[in-house]
């Protein structure tokens, strides 16, 4: 299912600011070589995110799913002077080419890779977030979204990824394990009345969370 209109996309992405060159490489990278590619932001997306970094000026990140770095990197854009970022990554070899982009970056020591499972990092991790990434395994999003809520700063913002799950949440019946879970975190957050939400259909559909 097209939940961009192609010729939109490619209208936003030429009135979009560039990406560094660093940004661009990993990009160009990650398509031609990783067989998983789908799985990374995309242009605009990270674009987005670090305007949102920029506005929000956050000393703590906490970002769920660093993939090769692409978005960790946009995220970082907008870190205060003596900010942190710390993103967590459960497989190996991506979290291996995700530090060398990161050792390559003006962002290297702010950055902090976690290698692991979330559910036993997150724990470890005693800051309070002004905003966090999720873009994990789709069946956590909602222990995720628990787990992290308590430790978030009061108008701090979550940033859900791939909410839309490429348009199977519009089914009339969802059919797939991973779809059928996003639709019930959507619903989840929707009915949480400790957060206000807006699902912007950008790419797959990000939620923007603000804690009240």
């Amino acid at each position: 299912m097209e939940l961009v209109n192609s010729k939109a996309e490619v209208y936003a992405e030429q009135l979009t600011t560039m990406n560094n060159d660093l940004l661009q490489q990993i990009q160009t990278d990650t398509l031609q070589n990783h067989p998983h590619a789908n799985m990374m932001s995309s242009f605009t997306q990270g674009r987005m995110l670090a305007v949102l970094s920029r506005l929000k000026q956050p000393v703590y990140i906490l970002e769920i799913g660093t993939f090769t770095g692409f978005s960790a990197l946009c995220l970082a854009e907008g870190l205060c002077e003596n900010g942190q970022l710390h993103t967590i990554e459960l497989r190996e070899d991506d979290a291996a080419t995700a530090q060398k982009n990161f050792n390559l970056s003006p962002y290297a020591k702010k950055i902090n890779l976690h290698r692991g499972n979330a559910l036993d990092i997150i724990p470890t991790l005693e800051f309070k977030w002004d905003i966090i990434f999720i873009d994990a395994d789709k069946t956590g999003y909602i222990q995720y979204y628990d787990m992290v809520l308590p430790r978030l700063h009061k108008n701090g913002l979550i940033i859900a990824d791939n909410v839309l799950f490429h348009g199977e949440v519009l089914e009339e019946n969802i059919q797939g394990k991973n779809a059928k879970a996003i639709h019930a975190f959507n619903k989840y957050v929707y009915n949480d009345n400790s957060t206000q939400q807006v699902l912007v259909t950008i790419r797959d559909g990000l939620l923007l969370i603000q804690k009240n």
